[in-house]
Protein backbone atom coordinates (compact mmCIF):
# COMPACT_ATOMS: atom_id res chain seq x y z
CA UNK A 1 0.00 0.00 0.00
CA UNK A 2 2.69 2.39 1.14
CA UNK A 3 4.19 1.86 -2.52
CA UNK A 4 0.82 2.97 -4.26
CA UNK A 5 0.64 5.73 -2.25
CA UNK A 6 4.23 7.19 -3.04
CA UNK A 7 3.87 6.84 -6.71
CA UNK A 8 0.42 8.73 -6.35
CA UNK A 9 2.68 11.49 -3.95
CA UNK A 10 5.61 11.61 -6.49
CA UNK A 11 2.81 12.28 -9.54
CA UNK A 12 1.02 14.51 -7.40
CA UNK A 13 4.84 16.34 -7.01
CA UNK A 14 5.21 16.61 -10.76
CA UNK A 15 1.82 18.13 -11.17
CA UNK A 16 2.61 20.56 -8.47
CA UNK A 17 6.10 21.42 -10.74
CA UNK A 18 4.15 21.60 -13.98
CA UNK A 19 1.51 24.34 -12.31
CA UNK A 20 4.38 26.19 -10.55
CA UNK A 21 5.81 26.04 -13.76
CA UNK A 22 2.67 27.93 -15.91
CA UNK A 23 2.41 30.10 -13.23
CA UNK A 24 5.78 31.38 -13.07
CA UNK A 25 5.81 31.63 -17.44
CA UNK A 26 2.14 33.30 -16.93
CA UNK A 27 3.84 35.68 -14.44
CA UNK A 28 -0.42 36.92 -13.73
CA UNK A 29 -1.22 37.27 -9.43
CA UNK A 30 -3.67 34.51 -8.18
CA UNK A 31 -2.78 32.42 -11.03
CA UNK A 32 -0.67 30.18 -8.39
CA UNK A 33 -4.34 28.86 -6.39
CA UNK A 34 -4.04 25.42 -8.14
CA UNK A 35 -0.43 25.11 -7.44
CA UNK A 36 -0.78 25.44 -3.87
CA UNK A 37 -3.19 23.31 -3.55
CA UNK A 38 -1.81 20.65 -5.64
CA UNK A 39 1.49 21.05 -3.14
CA UNK A 40 -0.64 20.26 -0.20
CA UNK A 41 -2.19 17.71 -1.73
CA UNK A 42 1.49 15.87 -2.79
CA UNK A 43 2.44 16.47 1.07
CA UNK A 44 -1.07 14.79 2.39
CA UNK A 45 -0.51 12.05 0.35
CA UNK A 46 3.11 12.00 0.76
CA UNK A 47 2.49 12.08 5.03
CA UNK A 48 0.27 9.01 4.30
CA UNK A 49 2.84 7.36 2.61
CA UNK A 50 5.45 7.64 5.80
CA UNK A 51 2.20 6.53 8.12
CA UNK A 52 1.63 3.41 6.73
CA UNK A 53 5.01 2.61 5.68
CA UNK A 54 5.50 3.48 9.24
CA UNK A 55 2.61 1.02 10.40
CA UNK A 56 3.84 -1.88 7.74
CA UNK A 57 7.57 -1.95 9.00
CA UNK A 58 7.00 -1.43 12.29
CA UNK A 59 9.83 1.42 12.70
CA UNK A 60 10.50 4.78 11.44
CA UNK A 61 11.00 4.64 7.84
CA UNK A 62 14.56 6.44 7.78
CA UNK A 63 16.59 3.24 7.35
CA UNK A 64 17.82 2.54 3.81
CA UNK A 65 18.31 4.78 0.64
CA UNK A 66 14.64 4.88 -0.56
CA UNK A 67 13.05 5.82 2.79
CA UNK A 68 15.49 7.96 3.39
CA UNK A 69 14.84 10.14 -0.11
CA UNK A 70 11.60 9.61 0.65
CA UNK A 71 11.63 11.60 4.01
CA UNK A 72 14.20 14.16 2.82
CA UNK A 73 11.73 14.95 0.05
CA UNK A 74 8.67 14.90 2.22
CA UNK A 75 10.80 17.44 4.86
CA UNK A 76 11.75 19.71 2.31
CA UNK A 77 8.11 20.08 0.63
CA UNK A 78 6.74 20.51 4.27
CA UNK A 79 9.70 23.27 4.96
CA UNK A 80 8.68 25.02 1.95
CA UNK A 81 4.85 24.90 2.14
CA UNK A 82 4.85 26.91 5.50
CA UNK A 83 7.27 29.35 3.54
CA UNK A 84 5.12 29.27 0.04
CA UNK A 85 2.38 30.18 2.90
CA UNK A 86 4.38 33.27 4.38
CA UNK A 87 5.81 34.36 1.27
CA UNK A 88 4.34 33.35 -1.99
CA UNK A 89 7.09 32.94 -4.39
CA UNK A 90 6.55 30.75 -7.54
CA UNK A 91 9.96 30.96 -8.92
CA UNK A 92 11.26 29.50 -5.48
CA UNK A 93 8.20 27.37 -5.62
CA UNK A 94 9.02 25.78 -8.93
CA UNK A 95 12.63 25.37 -7.75
CA UNK A 96 11.79 23.67 -4.65
CA UNK A 97 9.01 21.28 -5.97
CA UNK A 98 11.49 19.96 -8.92
CA UNK A 99 14.04 19.13 -6.10
CA UNK A 100 11.33 17.47 -4.09
CA UNK A 101 10.66 15.78 -7.64
CA UNK A 102 14.34 14.78 -8.33
CA UNK A 103 14.68 13.02 -4.79
CA UNK A 104 11.24 11.47 -5.39
CA UNK A 105 12.31 9.87 -8.37
CA UNK A 106 15.45 8.63 -7.18
CA UNK A 107 13.95 7.35 -4.29
CA UNK A 108 11.45 5.43 -7.07
CA UNK A 109 14.24 3.44 -8.16
CA UNK A 110 15.93 2.22 -5.10
CA UNK A 111 14.30 -1.29 -3.63
CA UNK A 112 11.12 -0.18 -1.80
CA UNK A 113 10.18 -3.06 0.00
CA UNK A 114 10.01 -3.16 3.74
CA UNK A 115 13.02 -4.42 5.11
CA UNK A 116 13.87 -5.86 8.42
CA UNK A 117 15.20 -3.63 11.18
CA UNK A 118 19.11 -3.46 11.93
CA UNK A 119 19.26 -4.03 15.79
CA UNK A 120 21.47 -1.39 15.86
CA UNK A 121 18.33 0.96 14.53
CA UNK A 122 16.30 -0.12 17.10
CA UNK A 123 15.66 2.93 18.78
CA UNK A 124 13.54 5.96 19.87
CA UNK A 125 16.71 7.92 19.44
CA UNK A 126 16.29 7.01 15.47
CA UNK A 127 13.28 9.49 15.06
CA UNK A 128 14.81 12.14 16.97
CA UNK A 129 18.37 12.02 15.56
CA UNK A 130 17.15 11.52 11.89
CA UNK A 131 14.02 13.96 12.27
CA UNK A 132 16.02 16.43 13.60
CA UNK A 133 19.22 16.39 10.53
CA UNK A 134 16.82 16.33 8.08
CA UNK A 135 14.63 19.25 9.03
CA UNK A 136 17.34 21.06 9.36
CA UNK A 137 18.74 19.91 5.80
CA UNK A 138 15.28 20.82 4.75
CA UNK A 139 15.41 24.50 5.57
CA UNK A 140 19.11 24.98 4.09
CA UNK A 141 17.33 23.22 0.87
CA UNK A 142 15.13 26.48 0.90
CA UNK A 143 18.06 28.16 1.44
CA UNK A 144 20.11 27.49 -1.41
CA UNK A 145 17.24 27.54 -3.49
CA UNK A 146 17.29 31.53 -2.41
CA UNK A 147 21.11 31.77 -2.83
CA UNK A 148 21.25 30.60 -6.42
CA UNK A 149 18.42 32.80 -7.40
CA UNK A 150 20.21 36.31 -5.02
CA UNK A 151 23.50 35.46 -7.65
CA UNK A 152 21.26 35.54 -10.63
CA UNK A 153 19.33 38.28 -10.09
CA UNK A 154 22.59 39.78 -9.05
CA UNK A 155 24.55 39.45 -11.82
CA UNK A 156 21.84 40.80 -13.91
CA UNK A 157 21.62 43.62 -12.02
CA UNK A 158 25.55 44.16 -12.64
CA UNK A 159 25.21 43.44 -15.98
CA UNK A 160 22.31 45.38 -16.93
CA UNK A 161 20.72 42.26 -18.86
CA UNK A 162 17.33 41.63 -18.16
CA UNK A 163 16.06 38.33 -18.67
CA UNK A 164 12.31 37.12 -18.49
CA UNK A 165 13.35 35.41 -15.64
CA UNK A 166 14.16 39.26 -13.71
CA UNK A 167 10.94 40.04 -13.80
CA UNK A 168 9.46 37.03 -11.87
CA UNK A 169 12.01 37.33 -8.96
CA UNK A 170 11.17 38.37 -5.28
CA UNK A 171 13.80 41.71 -4.72
CA UNK A 172 17.01 41.24 -3.29
CA UNK A 173 16.53 41.87 0.08
CA UNK A 174 13.48 39.35 0.38
CA UNK A 175 15.72 36.67 -0.80
CA UNK A 176 18.76 37.63 1.54
CA UNK A 177 15.50 37.56 4.11
CA UNK A 178 15.19 34.27 3.50
CA UNK A 179 18.11 33.20 3.42
CA UNK A 180 18.78 34.52 7.03
CA UNK A 181 15.56 32.95 8.22
CA UNK A 182 16.48 29.46 7.62
CA UNK A 183 19.91 29.71 8.54
CA UNK A 184 18.62 31.46 11.98
CA UNK A 185 15.91 27.92 11.57
CA UNK A 186 18.30 25.23 10.23
CA UNK A 187 21.73 26.06 11.84
CA UNK A 188 19.64 24.67 15.73
CA UNK A 189 18.12 22.00 13.96
CA UNK A 190 21.59 20.80 12.67
CA UNK A 191 23.07 20.98 16.17
CA UNK A 192 20.57 19.52 17.90
CA UNK A 193 21.10 16.40 15.20
CA UNK A 194 24.49 16.27 15.62
CA UNK A 195 24.20 16.69 19.82
CA UNK A 196 21.16 13.44 19.87
CA UNK A 197 23.06 11.65 17.27
CA UNK A 198 26.51 11.80 19.84
CA UNK A 199 24.15 11.07 22.79
CA UNK A 200 22.62 7.75 20.73
CA UNK A 201 26.24 6.50 19.95
CA UNK A 202 27.47 6.65 23.85
CA UNK A 203 24.55 4.57 24.81
CA UNK A 204 24.68 1.83 21.13
CA UNK A 205 28.55 2.13 21.29
CA UNK A 206 30.17 3.75 24.57
CA UNK A 207 31.48 6.62 22.83
CA UNK A 208 29.89 10.06 21.84
CA UNK A 209 32.51 10.80 18.62
CA UNK A 210 34.13 7.59 16.79
CA UNK A 211 35.32 10.35 13.78
CA UNK A 212 32.99 7.99 11.23
CA UNK A 213 33.24 9.57 7.60
CA UNK A 214 29.32 10.39 8.55
CA UNK A 215 30.23 11.97 11.79
CA UNK A 216 33.16 14.10 10.08
CA UNK A 217 31.87 15.43 7.20
CA UNK A 218 28.36 16.40 9.26
CA UNK A 219 31.06 18.00 11.67
CA UNK A 220 32.88 20.13 8.44
CA UNK A 221 28.87 21.11 7.48
CA UNK A 222 28.11 22.50 10.71
CA UNK A 223 31.39 24.42 10.70
CA UNK A 224 30.52 25.75 7.54
CA UNK A 225 27.05 26.78 8.78
CA UNK A 226 28.13 28.32 11.91
CA UNK A 227 30.87 30.77 10.25
CA UNK A 228 28.37 31.89 7.86
CA UNK A 229 26.36 32.38 10.97
CA UNK A 230 28.85 33.84 12.95
CA UNK A 231 29.64 36.16 9.51
CA UNK A 232 25.72 37.08 9.61
CA UNK A 233 25.51 38.17 12.85
CA UNK A 234 29.09 39.39 14.16
CA UNK A 235 30.75 40.61 11.03
CA UNK A 236 27.29 41.75 9.26
CA UNK A 237 27.74 39.66 6.08
CA UNK A 238 24.93 39.93 3.71
CA UNK A 239 23.76 39.38 0.06
CA UNK A 240 26.41 37.82 -2.09
CA UNK A 241 29.04 36.47 0.12
CA UNK A 242 25.68 34.80 2.45
CA UNK A 243 23.96 33.30 -1.00
CA UNK A 244 27.35 31.76 -2.01
CA UNK A 245 27.74 30.05 1.62
CA UNK A 246 24.53 28.73 1.61
CA UNK A 247 24.64 27.49 -1.58
CA UNK A 248 28.69 25.94 -0.78
CA UNK A 249 26.90 24.49 2.80
CA UNK A 250 24.40 22.49 1.00
CA UNK A 251 26.45 21.22 -1.67
CA UNK A 252 28.00 19.64 1.89
CA UNK A 253 24.94 18.81 3.13
CA UNK A 254 24.35 16.43 -0.20
CA UNK A 255 27.41 15.22 -0.16
CA UNK A 256 27.47 14.28 3.60
CA UNK A 257 23.74 12.56 2.84
CA UNK A 258 24.33 10.74 -0.30
CA UNK A 259 28.24 10.93 -1.23
CA UNK A 260 29.00 9.61 2.22
CA UNK A 261 26.45 6.86 2.26
CA UNK A 262 27.27 5.84 -1.08
CA UNK A 263 31.36 6.63 -1.48
CA UNK A 264 32.51 6.23 1.90
CA UNK A 265 32.72 2.88 4.24
CA UNK A 266 31.04 3.38 7.75
CA UNK A 267 28.63 3.01 10.61
CA UNK A 268 26.27 5.12 8.28
CA UNK A 269 26.52 3.76 5.03
CA UNK A 270 23.43 2.42 3.41
CA UNK A 271 23.36 -1.32 3.00
CA UNK A 272 20.04 -1.59 0.97
CA UNK A 273 21.45 -0.68 -2.41
CA UNK A 274 21.24 -3.85 -3.55
CA UNK A 275 17.93 -5.08 -1.80
CA UNK A 276 19.83 -7.07 0.79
Amino acid sequence: MNILLYKVSLLLYAVTTVLYLVCVIQNRPGRDRWARIALLSAFAVHSLTLLMRYLEAGYTPITNLHESLSFFAWTIAGVFALVNWRLRMNVLAVSTATLVLVLMLFGSVMPMHVQELNPALNSLWLPVHVGLAFLGNAVFAVAFVAGVFYLLEERMLKSKKFSALYYRLPSLDTLDMVNYRCLTFGFPLMTMGIISGAVWAESAWGTYWSWDPKESWALITWFLYAALLHGRLSIGWRGRRAAIFAIIGFVFVLFTFLGVNLLLPGLHSYSSMAGS
